[in-house]
């Protein structure tokens, strides 16, 4: 497996942000949309007007969908799933330095002061056939490392052929549409954020922290 920037890489941190300020969009009604992350104000199910414009472009086999997750958080949600994330690694690993538990807690929730879904730019999703029923990935979407041994990583060797199958049609969809993947996570795909400028040699990121009014 190549090595792996996380998200909390000053490589990534350190790039600059100009705002495009292109709004947030709602999803349903446009794309497939589950709603086992709803929440009250229905921010999950929005994205950046330019990311969501690419998830319509992606073209899939016949027989495949693509299934909106979640999209936008709130920068309150964001902060509570990566401490809440931080605070059970110290938990269950006591011998984790403060530092160690951050960066590895980045593996799987996004700090606040770099996460993508606070920009409306990250985009959490899976395959479905026409009816809904989900292909098989290797995990469940948010399926963490030690829950998964690995297998959430998108080149995880311990999955199976068929899974593995499933996930390169995800990959070639969405790269051909201008998307990059966060390889811890193999239903993380984001647009014009700080991770997108980093691994496309952008100058800068299009889109920063927003709120859903």
């Amino acid at each position: 497996m190549r090595d792996i920037v996380l998200i909390s890489d000053p490589r990534v941190a350190t790039i600059p942000v100009q705002e495009c300020g292109e709004p947030l969009e709602d999803v349903r009604g446009r794309l497939r949309v589950d709603s086992r992350l709803a929440d009250a104000d229905g921010a999950y199910a929005h994205l950046r007007a330019g990311l969501l414009a690419r998830l319509e472009k992606a073209s899939l086999p016949s027989g495949f969908e693509l299934l909106i997750v979640e999209g936008y958080r709130p920068i309150a949600t964001q902060r509570r799933y990566f401490e809440e994330y931080r605070d059970q690694l110290v938990a269950d690993f006591p011998a984790m330095s403060a530092e160690e538990a951050y960066a590895a807690a980045s593996r799987y929730v996004s700090p606040v002061s770099v996460a993508p879904h606070t920009a409306g730019a990250a985009v959490d999703l899976t395959l479905c056939s026409p009816d809904g029923e989900e292909y098989d990935m290797g995990t469940a979407v948010n399926d963490n490392p030690e829950q998964s041994e690995g297998a959430c990583y998108t080149g995880a060797a311990n999955i199976s052929p068929r899974a593995r199958g499933h996930r390169e049609i995800l990959t070639a969809a969405l790269e051909e549409v201008g998307l990059v993947n966060y390889p811890t996570e193999w239903w993380h795909w984001s647009y014009g954020d700080r991770y997108w400028a980093m691994s496309t040699g952008a100058p800068h990121a299009l889109y920063g922290p927003t709120d859903l009014s």
